[in-house]
């Protein structure tokens, strides 16, 4: 069976690192408020100079070198971002020339956090049409551009970043095995952008209002998250014939260390086989679970034969699991 093979990963953080010492010069919040809240330490934040586009460039081009290829092997990219460089161009157009991938297509799946799984699955999903070879998945963000710094509910939390995965088909038993991909807009009120939009377009008045700021309602963020986290990752387990016993890593959106670690308990995972980083780049949305499976592979902590799970949830709410067999 031909699959989709993650032959190369890539990862890039901005220079600049926020502390939550930082953030108390910032906003009414402390160290010790904020982490016991969300686990979070530090965060990185991009300079004036970097746009969405430029961190996903330098994600792509570090995954693109340990998979041994050029631009040019390049059929398709897939890039996840809530907060793209503009409305259009999208960044994928912008990383495809750039980073001299020829014609190859390009499209940004917007999903909020959970754009890297979809992205993910959207590229694993060309591969097993036979159309495509090799595509580039990317999820990218400069959430800092869209935080209201006087609000300690999402300033303390989001952050940017990018990182990178290349596909590649394969035949055999290794390689994204399968995904779920899940929507519920109910729950949009929870966690979203009002301004900027077609229904709040920018005039003087909505930037006054403060609607292009991301806005969340924190605790019920909290509770949907872990039930789409736990629901995801049981169903998709139990579709294959496999149990919590057989994952080797489990690697979640990085959004809240509380989260990660509800969501662990009620699948029975212990913290030993799940990954976290979400203590040194706080939630980097549809990058995130790119960077933290770059630091697994990278770290060691993914062997060959090595059964994954991942997942990610965000705002919408949008959310989805895959798992693959390194």
């Amino acid at each position: 069976m031909t699959r989709a093979r993650i032959i190369g990963v890539g990862a890039y953080a901005p220079k600049r690192i926020l502390t939550n010492a930082d953030l108390e010069k910032l906003v009414d919040t402390n160290d010790e408020w904020i982490q016991q809240r969300s686990g979070i330490r530090e965060r990185r934040i991009a300079d004036e100079t970097e746009a969405t586009s430029d961190l996903a460039l330098k994600a792509a081009a570090q995954a693109l070198e340990r998979a041994n290829l050029v631009p040019e092997d390049i059929e398709f990219i897939a890039v996840g971002t809530t907060t793209p460089d503009m409305f259009f161009p999208t960044v994928g157009n912008i990383v495809q020339h750039r980073l001299g991938c020829g014609r190859a297509g390009s499209v940004d799946l917007l999903a909020a956090c959970a754009g890297s799984i979809y992205s993910l699955a959207f590229g694993s999903q060309l591969i097993q049409t036979g159309k495509y070879r090799r595509v580039l998945c990317i999820g990218a963000e400069t959430l800092s551009r869209i935080i209201d710094w006087t609000d300690r509910g999402t300033c303390v939390l989001l952050a940017d970043a990018a990182g990178a995965a290349v596909l590649e088909a394969e035949e055999g038993d290794r390689g994204i095995l399968d995904f779920d991909l899940y929507s519920d807009g109910q729950y949009w009120d929870l966690l979203y952008m009002p301004g900027g939009g077609s229904r709040h377009p920018a005039t003087r008045e909505t930037v006054d209002a403060r609607m292009h700021y991301a806005k969340m309602k924190g605790s019920e963020v909290f509770k949907v998250a872990v039930r789409m986290f736990v629901e995801c990752a049981e169903r998709i387990l139990t579709r294959n014939g496999f149990t919590v016993d057989d994952v080797k890593l489990f690697i979640p959106h990085q959004a809240n260390l509380r989260i990660i670690e509800a969501a662990a308990k009620r699948v029975r995972l212990p913290m030993e086989r799940v990954f976290v980083n979400v203590d040194r780049y706080g939630n980097t949305g549809a990058a995130s679970l790119y960077v933290a499976l770059e630091e697994a592979v990278v770290g060691g902590r993914v062997q060959r034969g090595d059964l994954i799970l991942l997942a990610a949830f965000g705002g919408g709410f949008a959310w989805g699991a895959a798992l693959l067999r390194w």
